[in-house]
């Protein structure tokens, strides 16, 4: 979402590195280049002008006047000063008695069904019992699509045909109750747009059952719209948070940054995908960073984990090692990478240096390559993998014609299958040592 922005902050501090000391005007001629960067992101402008006042005082000060490296001083300050922008992170409040109630509200088409499932999932792997509550007797399918949605992530779903909204939400508490459910999360009704009936039903809701949490459900991708939503659904319920959805769209991104600021809610979470996996908890500086280029190691780390079979890979780690690093294992291992997601997100997770040097080829070129391979390699017999060479010429054209590729791909991956093959062996061999001629 913010990679245009991303790519001009880099190009401006790219050129701010080559300078050794920044006078006053050189910071001006800084500021004006990252203002017009941020609106043209879609931030909106007042929230620009006090971030821009904020860098521009501390760049001009002593702070960056006795720095040995003023570049990196500045760059530091912009870091710090967008994440204030962003505001601090904000857990939910699941505190008191059970079942606590989190109740989702937004307009039609922002993702509320799926953000509903989503965060289940979340606080049932945080060890809470949760239910999930269709709210929506409005909108066709969406209780069908909730209930899909909920035995995809493993929840229950409390449905009760011909009742209104708000009599179903209490008898959805007071099942939970009895069932021993700590946490509901309730999917209500969205519209086309702000009315009246809408905020009177999440009141009605309000009144029937105690609620811990209200979350809005916003479409990132609706730009300076999803400030003018979140404002009207302010005015009129009590909202304690904010989801943001879409976060892995094309669009400027703008209103990511803005919306803590100008309507003074925090946000919460992050819907990054459309699989039910695909919701981080909210931290503005790890969205600070990944915004400026520096990437997310942290949230690398976290997916890796995430997809991470202990048993698996210690398994395969003693194969590779004792030298049986067969296609078998290499097949195993591009599942494990791709269960971490879609690799233009993992290269997104990495810092400038690192990311531009894994970008050589594109995000899309690369996820080709891993379909490719993954291709090739399921099109081969048992005994083709773990005997890679009794490969000969017919068998690569029978790969070949199974995989829907070409020969020539076919032994493209068998050259780089060899390539890491040989790396292990000689990690076998020589414990480690004289690795480095490999890559000469």
């Amino acid at each position: 979402m913010f990679e245009n922005l991303t790519g001009r902050l880099n190009q401006i501090f790219q050129n701010l590195r080559r300078r050794g000391k920044l006078s006053e005007a050189d910071v001006d001629a800084v500021m004006r280049e990252v203002r017009l960067a941020l609106l043209e992101a879609d931030v909106h402008y007042s929230v620009v002008k006090d971030l821009i006042f904020r860098i521009r005082e501390r760049s001009i000060g002593h702070e960056v006047s006795q720095a040995l490296n003023p570049a990196q001083q500045v760059i530091k300050i912009v870091h710090e000063e967008l994440i204030a922008t962003l505001g601090e992170a904000d857990r939910l409040n699941l505190t008191g008695e059970k079942p606590r109630v989190v109740l989702l509200v937004g307009l039609q088409g922002s993702g509320k069904t799926t953000a509903a499932a989503k965060l289940a999932r979340l606080l049932r792997a945080q060890g809470e019992r949760v239910m999930l509550v269709a709210a929506d007797p409005y909108r066709p399918a969406a209780i069908k699509q909730l209930q899909t949605l909920g035995q995809q992530v493993g929840v229950d779903v409390f449905t009760e045909s011909g009742i209104k909204p708000p009599e179903l939400a209490a008898h959805a508490y007071h099942h939970g109750q009895k069932g021993g459910v700590s946490v509901l999360v309730l999917d209500t009704a969205g519209r086309s747009q702000l009315d009246q009936d809408l905020m009177e039903e999440l009141k009605a809701i309000g009144k029937r059952i105690p609620v811990s949490e209200t979350l809005l459900v916003v479409d990132a991708m609706t730009g300076q719209e999803a400030l003018h939503i979140a404002e009207g659904f302010r005015d009129t319920v009590t909202l304690t948070g904010l989801i943001m959805t879409k976060m892995d769209g094309d669009a400027r991104g703008g209103a990511a940054i803005s919306i803590r600021s100008v309507i003074g809610v925090p946000i919460k979470y992050l819907g990054v995908g459309e699989k039910v996996d695909a919701l981080e908890p909210y931290d503005p500086g790890r969205l600070a960073s990944r915004i400026l280029g520096m990437g997310d190691l942290i949230g690398l780390i976290e997916k890796a984990e995430a997809s991470y079979n202990e048993k698996t890979s210690r398994e395969q780690a003693e194969k590779m090692l004792s030298g049986q690093f067969t296609l078998e294992v290499f097949a195993d291992q591009l599942k494990q990478m791709r269960k971490m997601g879609p690799f233009s997100q993992i290269l997104d997770m990495l810092p400038g240096g690192m990311g531009k040097m894994a970008q050589s080829i594109s995000p899309q070129e690369a996820e080709q390559q891993l379909k490719l391979t993954e291709a090739i390699i399921n099109s081969m017999t048992r005994e083709e993998k773990r005997n890679p060479e009794i490969l000969n010429a017919n068998r690569r054209r029978r790969i070949a014609y199974g995989s829907g590729t070409e020969v020539q791909d076919v032994n493209r991956i068998m050259k780089q299958f060899r390539e890491v093959q040989r790396l292990f062996k000689t990690v076998q061999k020589t414990g480690g040592r004289g690795l480095a001629g490999l890559f000469r």
